[in-house]
């Protein structure tokens, strides 16, 4: 019984010992959510397009709020893996009879 029992603890210890450092190295997948906007397509939009225009241009707005129907939220967030630190954007354009009025471009993003 002890022939058996010791080869068998041996093999128990040294794969605990190999298994246990590698649950660190648990795999963490990028986040990335809202709209990735193209400077190039940013700096086209201009006062006065329609919303069409806009949204051939930038795509759907991440926020299309009914209580404020003239304002679209770009907003982008993405951190990559086991990062702390994440990319934040904010677009918000601004609408009078459905044509841009205000664009305001690289707003703060307060950090949550």
């Amino acid at each position: 019984m002890r022939k058996i029992l010791i080869p068998l603890l041996t093999c128990v210890l040294l794969g605990a010992a190999f298994t246990v450092p590698l649950t660190g190295c648990v795999y963490q997948v990028d986040v990335q959510q809202g709209n990735l906007l193209e400077d190039r397509d940013v700096e086209a939009v201009r006062v006065g397009m329609t919303r069409s225009q806009v949204r051939f241009l930038l795509g759907t707005p991440a926020v299309d709020d009914p209580f404020h129907t003239n304002r679209w939220d770009y907003i982008y967030y993405f951190r990559k893996g086991r990062s702390r630190k994440a990319e934040r954007s904010w677009l918000i354009v601004y609408f009078d009879d459905d044509r841009v009025s205000e664009i305001l471009r690289d707003v703060p993003v307060q950090p949550s």
